[in-house]
C-alpha cells in the first residue's frame, strides 16, 4: 500500500492538533460524525457479503452515489481497538498518544467528578462457578434494575486510607472509584477474556500501582462475599483501571461548537473528554435524531453513536447485526433532512459477527458534501470502501477531510 506508507510519512513530522489550530477557518458549516459501532463485518463464508453489505441500507447506499469511500485504521494495520480508542482516532486524536483507560471513560460517562486522586474501573458483573471460575462474563447481561440494587451493596466496601465509591452505568456494567494519595494507574484487566478460568488477580506495573493493586485486591474480597448469593451476578471483572490523564479541548483544537448524542454513558464519557457538550440522546435512535433536530442550531458539530451494530456483532449474531444496520441505516433521511455540510459515516471499529469480538480490519467510511470528489461508487460496504476515492488511512486524519471539505481550514503556507 505506497500511498498509505507516503500519508503516513508525510504527517510523521508535525503535530496535527498545533496545524488545526494554525489553520482554523470561521465558517457557518456544519458537519455531522454518525458512528455505528462496530460496523465493519466479514462474510460468514469465502466469497460472501458482510454484514453491510447483507442489510438492506438504501439511504446509505443513495449517500454513496454522491459522496467518497474509503477505508479507516482505528490504530495501526491489523490493532484491534477498544472503543475508547476507536472513538478517539475518529475524533482526531493519536489513540496511541492519549491512551485512555475505559474506568475513565465510564465515569465521565455518568457524569462522576474525576479528580486528580482518583483511579476509575470499569466493572463487570459476571458469573463464576462453585470452582470460582466464570461461566458467563456478562452475567446474563443483567437487567439495570437488578444491577443498580447490587451496586448498592458494593458500595458499602470501606477500605482502610482510601475512599471507595461503586456506581451502576447499564445493565451489567458499574464503575468503580478509588480515591487517595500515591495511587497509580497502571494496574492489569482482571477480565480473562474468556470463561472457563477464574477472575485474574491485580498487579501494578510500579510502585504506586502496585498499592492501587493491593486495594483492589480487598475490594475484590469483600465484594466476593456480598455477592456470593446473587446468582446470576455473583462477581465482577475489572477492566480500564486509569487516572483522569491531561487532554487538548476539541473546541479549541478544530474552532467547532461540538455536541455528542450517544445512549451509552461510556461514549458520552468519550465526548466529555474531550469537552464536548452532552445532550439528552433518550433511549432509541428516533430520540436521538430528534435531539439532533431540536439542537440543529445551536452546534457546528454533532457527534451520534449508535451501539447496536457492536453489540450483536460480540453476540455472534450476523442476522441481528443486518438488521441492526438497516436500522441505522433509517437515520440518514432525518439527518440529510437537516442539510449538513458533511456527513461523515463510519465506524470506531470492525465488530465481525463471524469472530464475535473487535477485529483489525479497516472500518468503512464514507464522506459526503456538496464539493467531494465523487468516486463512482454505487453502494456502501466494504468492497465498494477498498477502492474509494478516500482510500486506506488512518482515522486520526478523518477530522481534517472533514474541516477541508466544511471551509474550515486556511490554505497551508504561501
Amino acid at each position: 500500500m505506497p500511498e498509505y506508507c507516503c500519508f503516513q510519512d508525510l504527517f510523521a513530522m508535525t503535530d496535527i492538533h498545533d496545524l488545526t489550530r494554525r489553520l482554523q477557518k470561521p465558517a457557518d458549516s456544519k458537519i455531522v460524525l454518525y458512528v455505528a459501532d462496530g460496523l465493519g463485518g466479514l462474510p460468514l463464508l469465502p466469497g460472501g457479503k458482510t454484514e453491510l453489505e447483507t442489510a438492506n441500507t438504501p439511504n446509505l447506499d443513495a449517500l454513496a452515489q454522491r459522496g467518497v469511500l474509503g477505508m479507516s485504521i482505528p490504530v495501526l494495520p491489523g490493532i484491534a481497538p477498544g472503543s475508547g480508542p476507536g472513538h478517539l482516532g475518529l475524533f482526531g486524536y493519536d489513540p496511541l498518544k492519549y491512551d485512555i483507560g475505559r474506568g475513565v471513560l465510564e465515569a465521565l460517562g455518568i457524569d462522576f467528578a474525576l479528580t486528580d486522586r482518583d483511579v476509575a474501573v470499569r466493572g463487570n458483573f459476571v458469573t463464576v462457578d462453585a470452582g470460582g471460575n466464570i461461566s458467563d462474563r456478562r452475567a446474563g447481561r443483567v437487567s439495570s434494575e437488578i444491577a443498580e440494587k447490587l451496586c448498592k451493596k458494593l458500595d458499602t466496601i470501606s477500605i482502610p486510607g482510601v475512599e471507595v465509591f461503586v456506581c451502576h452505568v447499564k445493565e451489567y456494567r458499574l464503575v468503580i472509584v478509588i480515591r487517595g494519595e500515591g495511587l497509580g494507574g497502571n494496574v492489569n484487566d482482571t477480565d480473562p477474556q474468556r470463561t472457563g478460568v477464574p477472575p485474574l488477580k491485580p498487579q501494578g506495573s510500579d510502585p504506586a500501582s502496585q498499592k492501587t493493586a493491593e486495594i483492589l485486591t480487598e475490594f475484590m474480597r469483600q465484594a466476593a462475599e456480598i455477592l456470593k448469593n446473587d446468582q446470576p451476578a455473583n462477581l465482577l471483572t475489572m477492566r480500564g483501571i486509569a487516572k483522569m490523564p491531561p487532554i487538548p479541548r476539541f473546541q479549541d483544537v478544530y474552532g467547532t461548537r461540538a455536541a455528542a448524542i450517544a445512549v451509552y454513558p461510556m461514549y458520552r464519557g468519550l465526548a466529555r473528554l474531550v469537552d464536548m457538550d452532552i445532550l439528552d440522546a433518550g433511549h432509541s435512535l428516533e430520540d436521538q435524531m430528534k435531539c439532533l433536530e431540536e439542537n440543529w442550531s445551536r452546534y457546528d458539530f454533532f457527534f451520534i453513536h449508535f451501539k447496536y451494530t457492536d453489540s450483536t456483532g460480540e453476540d455472534g449474531n450476523f442476522e441481528a447485526k443486518v438488521k441492526r444496520t438497516e436500522e441505522y441505516d433509517s437515520g440518514i433521511p432525518h439527518i440529510m433532512a437537516l442539510k449538513p455540510d458533511v456527513l461523515i459515516v463510519t465506524g470506531d471499529h470492525s465488530t465481525p459477527a463471524k469472530m464475535k469480538s473487535h477485529s483489525g480490519h479497516p472500518v468503512p467510511t464514507m464522506l459526503v458534501a456538496d464539493n467531494c470528489r465523487f468516486d463512482g461508487s454505487r453502494q456502501f460496504g466494504e468492497s465498494a470502501c477498498r477502492v474509494g476515492e478516500l482510500g486506506m488511512f488512518e482515522a486520526k486524519y478523518l477530522m481534517l477531510q472533514a474541516l477541508a471539505h466544511a471551509g474550515r481550514l486556511e490554505k497551508y503556507g504561501a
